[in-house]
């Protein structure tokens, strides 16, 4: 029985993380659909769903039956929807491995989250007319980063972060920007922004503050994006197109989410395998420390 209520939980999750991704809200999706608002909010809050309601919604946020009830993958097209869905699943994960260039999000400093609203805005090209809708859809995903990090600070729990010396390499080089050919006295000062964020992964092999480990890769890593979350009943991987660093992509590609052993196990198995070839504390910290200088 206990696994069935999670599983009702977990709908009630993934309803919500499209909702907000669609940009709609629990009044709007109850207008449009002719299922009560109380009704909406007790679904999303974990409460057992009717199958003809979760068909209309289903219909209206424009997802599959199969994602919505975490049958196979999970397939997200918006960054938002995919930010909920990790900030609902890091909320109980207890171990974090993650491949998420250049740094992992969760471990980035203040600074980090004060320029990553520029950053974000940088990335859109100037002809894309939806210019105010994307400044809304950028903030709530800096909000939902931000309650993601919150929980992580709160919780603490073990994380396993495996970063690309080639991609710090061009992190350091490019500056914290979101598109080539910006002004040279704003590139001047991302490239400061990208400093601090690389002294701050030495500090973190330095100091090895406990449930933190971190490993620099100086081989070719993947070119998606993944983190494996475990908890202690299950196991789930996230494979991204999205990236918050330099050149940041919020806005095109589609994210999955499985709990799958297979995939589970294959990512697991690479996880490994880099960790075992990447530097580590004091030896990683030294390498960091020369591509600074």
């Amino acid at each position: 029985m206990g696994s069935q209520n999670q599983a009702i939980k977990e709908l009630g999750q993934r309803l919500r993380a499209y909702r907000i991704g669609a940009g709609m809200t629990p009044d709007e999706i109850a207008k449009q659909t002719g299922i009560s608002r109380a009704a909406i909010y007790r679904y999303e809050s974990g409460q057992p769903i009717r199958v003809d309601a979760l068909g209309k919604i289903a219909d209206l946020l424009d997802v599959s039956l199969t994602s919505l009830l975490g049958v196979g993958s999970e397939y997200i097209s918006s960054a938002l929807s995919f930010f909920e869905r990790m900030r609902q699943i890091e909320e109980e994960a207890d171990h974090i491995s993650v491949l998420f260039g250049p740094i992992s999000y969760l471990l980035t400093t203040d600074e980090f989250d004060a320029n990553l609203p520029s950053v974000l805005m940088e990335s859109v090209p100037d002809s894309v007319s939806t210019q105010s809708d994307i400044t809304k859809q950028n903030a709530r995903i800096t909000d939902v980063l931000l309650a993601r990090k919150e929980a992580f600070k709160r919780r603490k729990p073990n994380i396993v972060s495996l970063v690309s010396a080639g991609e710090l390499e061009q992190f350091l080089s490019s500056g914290f920007v979101g598109r080539h050919n910006l002004d040279d006295a704003l590139v001047k000062r991302r490239r400061e922004v990208a400093r601090h964020e690389v002294e701050n992964i030495i500090r973190l092999l330095t100091d090895q503050p406990i449930g933190v480990q971190i490993g620099v890769v100086v081989d070719s890593l993947p070119v998606t994006s993944f983190q494996i979350f475990r908890q202690s009943h299950n196991a789930q991987v996230a494979v991204s197109p999205f990236r918050l660093g330099a050149y940041a992509n919020v806005r095109i590609g589609v994210a999955t989410i499985t709990s799958a052993q297979e995939p589970v196990h294959l990512h697991q198995e690479v996880t490994e395998r880099l960790w075992k070839r990447s530097l580590k504390s004091w030896e990683a910290a030294e390498y960091l420390r020369k591509l600074i200088s």
